[in-house]
């Protein structure tokens, strides 16, 4: 279907299994870095958020992830950005990735905010 990729780590069903390898932080954006990889173009993808958003950044600013060579907004179900504010600290996350319609949207739940 989409071939063997011995460059990413995946788990028994084949999910992608991806950490973040750096964190850049500009005026519109929270950009996590993951390289460029061959994930299947369509997948669900586990991502490690190895490297914690920096303290004192905006909340409101929306997280994009660097993948397969392009950036990716992420987004929740309906469209809506996740924000600096939704994603402090560390820990794995899953992501739905359709390379074809351009979804990059957050299938795991996040954490409660005090």
């Amino acid at each position: 279907m989409f071939g063997c990729n011995v460059n990413i780590t995946t788990n028994v069903n084949g999910i992608p299994y991806l950490a973040t390898n750096g964190v850049s932080v500009n005026a519109e954006s929270v950009d996590f870095a993951l390289g460029f990889r061959r994930i299947p173009k369509i997948s669900k993808v586990a991502i490690r958020i190895a490297n914690p958003i920096p303290e004192g950044t905006t909340g409101t600013l929306p997280v994009r992830f660097t993948l397969n060579g392009s950036t990716r907004e992420l987004t929740f179900f309906g469209g809506n950005p996740v924000t600096a504010a939704d994603l402090a600290g560390t820990g794995v996350i899953e992501v739905w990735y359709d390379w074809f319609y351009g979804i990059f949207e957050l299938s795991s739940a996040l954490p409660p905010t005090a």
